[in-house]
């Protein structure tokens, strides 16, 4: 059964920027660059009937090109203890509206609406038994990080597998984002 989710890929340099924070931060497992994405809508686990089924609604998404631009670092959960490192996502309407159409086809092929709200991110490091002194040092250092702007053109279905180092991710198919 593939393991599915819907995302916007980062550019090179981007994926660059972001991997130059992924060190000094104790029981940090920091994701892999390549594998650095926005995911747009999460699946899960599904057969391939309801695989084709989403290959094929995504593309009545319809939606133009846009830019956008990463800010800010911060944890999961805000309270407690801290389990992941992300970067934030500067706001931007254009991506809440890709996101939501995606939301609506997928919807629409059979798949249960997303009940938790949508919190655009990428995420740096899943963490385990990090200090909270570490966590705030990490935090003030790179906290005031802001990307260049960067061209929104097409998002991607993949497929995730899961393994003893993380979850490896794979294009199962691209969606051009065009001009009305």
């Amino acid at each position: 059964m593939p393991r599915l989710f819907v995302a916007i890929d980062l550019p090179a340099g981007v994926r660059d920027r972001l991997s130059s924070m992924c060190c000094g931060l104790p029981g940090a497992r920091w994701v892999d660059p390549d594998q650095m994405h926005l995911t747009l809508r999460f699946i899960g686990d599904v057969d391939s009937a309801v695989f084709t089924d989403v290959r094929e609604a995504l593309i009545d998404v319809c939606s133009e090109p846009f830019s956008l631009q990463l800010e800010g670092i911060g944890f999961f959960p805000p309270r407690g203890e801290p389990r992941v490192v992300w970067v934030g996502v500067r706001k931007n309407q254009q991506l809440i509206l890709l996101r939501n159409q995606v939301e609506t086809v997928l919807v629409r092929a059979g798949l249960q609406p997303e009940g938790r709200k949508y919190s655009p991110h990428i995420t740096l490091a899943r963490l385990k038994n990090t200090p909270g002194p570490k966590a705030g040092a990490f935090l003030a250092h790179h906290g005031m990080f802001r990307s260049e702007e960067f061209p929104v053109n097409e998002f991607f279905l993949y497929s995730s597998v899961l393994n003893s180092k993380g979850a490896k991710h794979f294009i199962e198919e691209g969606y051009l984002l065009t001009r009305k």
